[in-house]
Order: C-alpha cells, then sequence, then structure tokens
C-alpha cells in the first residue's frame, strides 16, 4: 500500500510538474502585401509582418501555440505549421482543402494547438498555391522548460532560411504555367534569410552577416524554403556536426558540406576555429533532373570574426557540382537516430499496411484549356502516385467530410501497387505516352489507429528522373533504407536499419531510384501526403492518409472548431 502511495504521489508531482513548465505562446501574423527591392528593382510580394522571410516562432517542448492570423493579402491563405505532429489538433494543420478552407482576403482566423514530442527546428508556411514562397518562418521548437538539449549548449542560435526570389509575381508565373500546361519559370536568385547575397547584382549591401565570437560555437538551424529546389550549404574552411533533422535528433555526424530538399530542416553545430577574418556560407542547387533549367546561382551570406579588421574578400567555400548525387546520397543515407534522445521511439517491427507506390510524372487530358501546350499536346504535364493524379475537392475539406460522413468529396480507394508493374527506372521509357497518362482523382488511403504503414516509395523515369521530396503531414517517418534503381525486396530488405533509422517527415527520395519509410498512424484525422517542390503538387503529386479514431475519446478527433473557415 505503501509503495502504490508513493508512485501515485510520484506520478502527481511530475504530472503537475508537466503543466507548471507549459505556457501560452501567443502571435500574431498579418499577411499583405510588401513593396521589397532585390536584384535592382522593386517587387510587390506577400509577406508577413512586413518582413521577408516572416517572424520566427520560438516555443518549448509542451506549450501551447496560439496564432492569430489576418489576411490582408489579395489572395486566399491558410498557414501550415510544417513537421508539427497536430496530435489531436488536426484542424489546424492547415493545408487547403485537406484540413480547412481558405482563410479569405479580410478574413481571421486563429490557430492553437499544443507542441508535444518534438524537440528542433521546423518552420511554419503558406499552404495555398505557391504564397510559401514569401509567407513562411521559422518555429524553433526548444527543450521543455528546466530540461537541455543532448549536446553541450551552443554559444548562440540562428535559424539560417535558405528560399529563392523572382523578379515578377509568383502568382502570374504559376497561373501561367497552369494556363499553358507547362513548367513555371525558374527563379532568379537564391537567398539566405531573404537575401540574394554578393554574387547577385545589387545585392551585396544586404548580405546576411553572422558574426562570431572565436572559440565559440553556435547552433545554425538550417531551413530550405525554397519552392522547387535542393541545395548544398558550405562554410568556407568549417566543419559541422549534424545534431538534428526536421525536428529529431540525430547522432552527431561530423561533415563539411549537407544538402537540405524543400521542407527538409538541419540542425548544425560549428565552432569558430579558423583565424580572424570572413568566411562565405553559401548554397547552391543540387538539381538531379537532367537537361531540367533551373536556377543556376550561388547565395551567400558572411561570418564574420569579430575583432577582424581584414579589408580582403570573404574566403568562399567549393560547392558541389549541381549534379553531384554521390554527395547528396552520402549525407541523406548517413544520418541516423539519437536513441538516447528524450522523445525516440523504436521503429515498429509488425506492419499492418505495405504500400508499393510509385511516384513521377506523367500527362492529363488537356479538357477544355484551349491554351494548353507542351512538348506532348494535346496533353498537358500532370503527376501521381501510383498513376493517381490528385485532385484537390473545392466544396469541402477532407478532413469535414472524414468528420462528419458527407459523401461525394473523397474516394477510400488509394491503390496498395501500380496498376502496371515496368522497369520503373528505365530512360528509354520516358516518352512512352501509354504509361505516362494519369487519371485525375481524390483517393486516399484509409488506415486503422495505431496500425503501422509501410511505404516504399519508387521514382520513375517518366518524362524526366529526379528526386522527389516527399513530405507527409501529422507524423514522423522512420526512414529504413534508401537507394537506386528498382526496389527489390528480396535484395533490400535485408538493408532496412531498424535498430536506429532517421526520423523525417519529409524524405528526399533518390533519383532514379527508392526509399522506404515506416510510421505508426497514431494520430487520428486526414493527412496529406505530397511532394514538396511547388511545381509537382499543381500537377498532382500527392495523395492523403485517412485514420480512423481509436476506442476511447482520448484517441477521438474533436469536432472542429466553430470559426474554422469554411469554402
Amino acid at each position: 500500500m505503501a509503495h502504490h502511495t508513493i508512485f501515485l504521489l510520484s506520478f502527481a508531482l511530475v504530472f503537475l510538474a508537466s503543466i507548471a513548465s507549459a505556457a501560452v505562446v501567443e502571435h500574431t501574423l498579418n499577411v499583405g502585401n510588401l513593396t521589397v527591392r532585390r536584384l535592382c528593382g522593386e517587387q510587390v510580394i506577400t509577406a508577413v509582418n512586413g518582413s521577408f522571410p516572416g517572424p520566427t516562432i520560438r516555443i518549448h517542448e509542451g506549450d501551447q501555440l496560439v496564432v492569430h492570423v489576418h489576411n490582408r493579402s489579395p489572395y486566399n491563405l491558410t498557414i501550415h505549421w510544417h513537421g508539427v505532429f497536430q496530435l489531436l489538433s488536426g484542424w489546424a494543420d492547415g493545408p487547403a482543402y485537406i484540413t480547412q478552407c481558405p482563410i479569405i482576403p479580410g478574413n481571421s482566423y486563429t490557430y492553437k494547438f499544443n507542441v508535444t514530442g518534438q524537440e528542433g527546428t521546423l518552420w511554419w508556411h503558406a499552404h495555398v498555391s505557391v504564397l510559401r514562397a514569401t509567407v513562411h518562418g521559422a518555429l524553433i521548437i526548444r527543450p521543455r522548460r528546466g530540461r537541455s538539449y543532448p549536446f553541450p549548449k551552443p554559444y548562440k542560435e540562428v535559424p539560417i532560411l535558405l528560399g529563392e526570389y523572382w523578379r515578377s509575381s509568383i502568382m502570374d508565373i504559376e497561373n501561367l504555367a497552369i494556363a499553358n500546361g507547362g513548367a513555371p519559370n525558374i527563379s532568379d536568385a537564391y537567398t539566405i534569410n531573404g537575401q540574394p547575397g554578393d554574387l547577385y547584382p545589387c545585392s551585396s549591401n544586404k548580405t546576411f552577416k553572422l558574426n562570431v565570437v572565436q572559440g565559440k560555437t553556435y547552433l545554425l538551424r538550417i531551413i530550405n524554403a525554397a519552392l522547387n529546389n535542393q541545395l548544398f550549404f558550405k562554410i568556407a574552411r568549417h566543419r559541422f556536426t549534424v545534431v538534428g533533422i526536421d525536428a529529431t535528433y540525430t547522432e552527431p555526424y561530423d561533415t563539411d558540406v549537407i544538402v537540405v530538399a524543400p521542407g527538409q530542416t538541419t540542425d548544425i553545430l560549428f565552432t569558430a576555429n579558423q583565424a580572424n577574418g570572413d568566411y562565405y556560407m553559401a548554397a547552391n542547387a543540387y538539381s538531379s533532373a537532367p537537361n531540367v533549367p533551373f536556377a543556376n546561382g550561388t547565395t551567400t551570406g558572411i561570418i564574420h570574426y569579430e575583432g577582424s579588421t581584414s579589408s580582403s574578400a570573404p574566403l568562399m567555400p567549393v560547392l558541389p557540382a549541381f549534379d553531384d548525387t554521390i554527395t547528396a546520397h552520402k549525407f541523406f543515407s548517413n544520418l541516423t537516430s539519437l536513441t538516447t534522445g528524450p522523445h525516440w521511439l523504436p521503429c515498429p517491427v509488425k506492419v499492418d499496411n505495405q504500400m508499393f507506390v510509385t511516384v513521377g510524372l506523367g500527362l492529363a487530358d488537356c479538357g477544355a484549356n484551349a491554351t494548353c501546350s507542351s512538348t506532348f499536346p494535346p496533353y498537358r504535364f500532370a503527376a501521381s502516385m501510383n498513376n493517381v493524379s490528385f485532385e484537390f475537392p473545392s466544396r469541402l475539406s477532407l478532413l469535414e467530410a472524414f468528420h462528419s460522413g458527407v459523401g461525394g468529396i473523397y474516394t477510400e480507394d488509394f491503390p496498395d501497387r501500380p496498376p502496371i508493374q515496368f522497369n520503373y527506372t528505365d530512360t528509354r521509357l520516358s516518352s512512352n505516352i501509354p504509361l505516362m497518362l494519369t487519371k485525375k482523382g481524390t483517393r486516399v488511403k484509409k488506415v486503422k489507429y495505431n496500425s503501422t504503414v509501410e511505404m516504399v516509395l519508387q521514382n520513375t523515369a517518366l518524362l524526366s528522373i529526379e528526386n522527389h521530396p516527399m513530405h507527409l503531414h501529422g507524423f514522423d517517418f522512420y526512414v529504413l533504407a534508401q537507394g537506386f534503381g528498382n526496389f527489390n525486396r528480396t535484395r533490400d530488405s535485408p538493408k532496412y536499419n531498424l535498430r536506429n533509422p532517421q526520423e523525417r517527415n519529409t524524405i528526399a527520395v533518390p533519383v532514379g531510384g527508392w526509399a522506404v519509410i515506416r510510421f505508426r498512424a497514431n494520430n487520428p484525422g486526414v493527412w496529406f501526403m505530397h511532394c514538396h517542390l511547388d511545381v509537382h503538387l499543381p500537377w498532382g503529386l500527392a495523395t492523403a492518409f485517412a485514420v480512423e479514431n481509436g476506442p476511447t475519446p482520448s484517441t477521438t478527433l474533436p469536432p472542429p472548431p466553430t470559426d474554422l473557415p469554411r469554402c
């Protein structure tokens, strides 16, 4: 009896301490037009609180985040909290027509959700059209109050947002691409914290600069907020220790270069251990698709050692070639989880739902669009998963239809296998029109609560081979293995890392290759999965998971907020 009383008392003290350590963190995001000057000219962009990038939101694990969004822009808008689990708060996830309808111009909405079981770097961004090009910011989750990092505390923490910039209206660029059935124009510059850097015209007076103290260690929280490009990142004469990805801790990984796909984050420690002076941090494209145009520029920031009086130009790192798949794959495939970290859970062994999903480009009928043109008339470019090209609903969000049992919005028949088996990565089939033709549909995969899903994501060579960053809302997943060519279960399943696989919310599926991911569906709701190259999302490279409610009220999705935006 005494032992039982002591246990209950201890549990109560821990519970009360966890409540006491949590806080309500409140922010306001005013979204509207902003005139910025970049690349020798002015451009009106959509921005938040008058800045590009938008404000950094800092919270502690366990906090509740309350964000008031006022849409003063001329466009429909939602905000997605990229990588946040949204446990039982799927209504706040943010993707338009998936969990809510957009906030129309002149209206407001307040997002409220708890952030638990996650620490590290995430980000927030618009989730309507291509607005996230300029509507985004960092979301930093520090350890719960009273707890520490699983690595020595850095001297300073610095968000580094990698992005893209266009001299023209990004919305006009997308609308033109949709109208003519082709790809959008490439960007005019890459950026570090909103600035192109010294190597672009009319940019050196605003280049991002980080002042460092010799001998001190800094935590750089790197976010790839670019629309369509993976990016290599280096600092001249400095090495990094990777300690986190996508708000999960990793085993320390030493490197002098990282690669970050759109949607991904990487936390790195670097020590200012070089001679006093100036050193460039720099990022350029990793472009894996052959003969596909991309922005072939380099964005820079400056690491300046305090006390340095050098007038020499900053030292430039030697960046990988744009098509250096070997370096990219080495980085992506060598990361592992820190199993002694505060939120680590072992990878589930038993699999309930096994899926093999092809990911790639294709063609779709132009339909009634008389202006549609491409290299394959009368077709327009499309993209698909298992030959299903995702079509967004328009009169009700998927989550509202799921919660209320409304029919006619989606079907629960997303296939577990592609309709045709072929040599998926054979480039000789890249122009095979019968294989490229896709079917439009709003088809989702329904899974039981707490079941385990394993997906083989298999890239195809249709139209082009390419590395595809695939993002899953509502969950982190374990990356069990990745490789090139066609996945072969007999050959490749023995390679699975079930001991300390890296956890991510966004996986860069290797060019001409595959990746195997696994997750436990312990979060009821509808969760979007899509390519985080914005050129491919409107083409249909997406699907969704409908996760059933669990057996108890604490595992059941609550009703929607009364003020949730409606279509």
